[in-house]
Parts: structure tokens; C-alpha cells; sequence
């Protein structure tokens, strides 16, 4: 039982730890310059390599949903959207496949 305790407190304390440091690091990312614009656009080259790896590997049905949610995202610029049409389709063609 105080093994079970012990890994619970240092969880919680690691946990804590993190979001405390992130925290102190997020008061310091600056809010213009190089590495401003380079963190803002980590997001989208973030998905845009996950989605890569993810093409790769993928069939026929995830290639047309991927063109399917470009096709989307470039005529109505609403990402909720954007995603809802990729699942969609992907769920579709892969039901159709």
C-alpha cells in the first residue's frame, strides 16, 4: 500500500512540476520577432507531418478524403468543417472499399 502512495505522490508532483513549468515558460515566449512567427506556425507543420506520415501508409479511400477535406478547407476556410468532411468521407470510402 505505501508503494501504491509513493508512485501517486510523484506523479502528482511530476504533474505539477510540468504544469508549473509551462507555465514559467509561457511568460517568456516572446510575442513578436522570429520566434514569435515561427510558434505560431508550428501548429499547422505539427498536423501537416503527422497528416504526411499518415498519406504515406495510407489506401486509395484516405487519399480521396484527404482531397475531399482539401477541397473543403480551400472553398470554405471553416476548419470544424473541414474535419467533419475528412472523417466523413474517410468513414464513408472506407465502409464503400
Amino acid at each position: 500500500m505505501d508503494e501504491h502512495l509513493v508512485v501517486i505522490a510523484g506523479l502528482a508532483l511530476g504533474t505539477f512540476a510540468i504544469r508549473f513549468g509551462g507555465y514559467l515558460l509561457g511568460a517568456r515566449i516572446p510575442s513578436s520577432g522570429p520566434w514569435a512567427r515561427a510558434l505560431q506556425a508550428l501548429p499547422g507543420c505539427l498536423i501537416a507531418a503527422l497528416l504526411a506520415v499518415i498519406l504515406v501508409q495510407a489506401g486509395p479511400a484516405e487519399w480521396v478524403a484527404a482531397a475531399v477535406s482539401l477541397a473543403v478547407a480551400i472553398a470554405s476556410r471553416n476548419l470544424p468543417l473541414t474535419m467533419l468532411a475528412g472523417v466523413g468521407a474517410v468513414w464513408l470510402l472506407r465502409g464503400l472499399v
